[in-house]
């Protein structure tokens, strides 16, 4: 199994909506560090799994896409807390929106939050 890996850094705003939120209810910022996997167990005709250039080409514009925004004002969060776990999966939507992965059997979301705690979301790609 191959697997490749980009990183992006970016700060975002929300305001927990369980009840009892405590402090997280209220509006704030986190620093969040992306990192995108990429796994598969075949290489191309030119040795790659990824391009990885394209990879991180697809990085800037979904990263960009969350910098300095509420999440809670977000339509894929509305009606969902907007949850580092949510975060996770919706990054990889909108990553997948960006890319071709004609070779990728899997994508990995890891998303480490305020150098706190880190949370990933794995999917099987077809």
């Amino acid at each position: 199994m191959y697997a490749v890996s980009v990183t992006r850094t970016f700060v975002a705003q929300h305001f927990l909506t369980v009840p009892d939120p405590g402090p997280e209810g209220t509006l704030h910022s986190h620093h969040f560090t992306v990192e995108a996997t990429v796994s598969g167990p075949e290489l191309n005709e030119y040795g790659y799994l990824v391009d990885i250039d394209a990879l991180s080409d697809a990085m800037d514009v979904t990263a960009d896409a969350f910098r300095d925004v509420t999440l809670n004002d977000r339509p894929e969060f509305a009606g969902r807390n907007p949850s580092v776990e949510h975060l996770s999966r919706v990054f990889g939507d909108h990553l997948l929106e960006q890319l071709e992965l004609p070779g990728a059997t899997t994508l990995e979301i890891a998303i480490q939050e305020d150098d706190v705690a880190t949370v990933r979301h794995t999917r099987t790609l077809e």
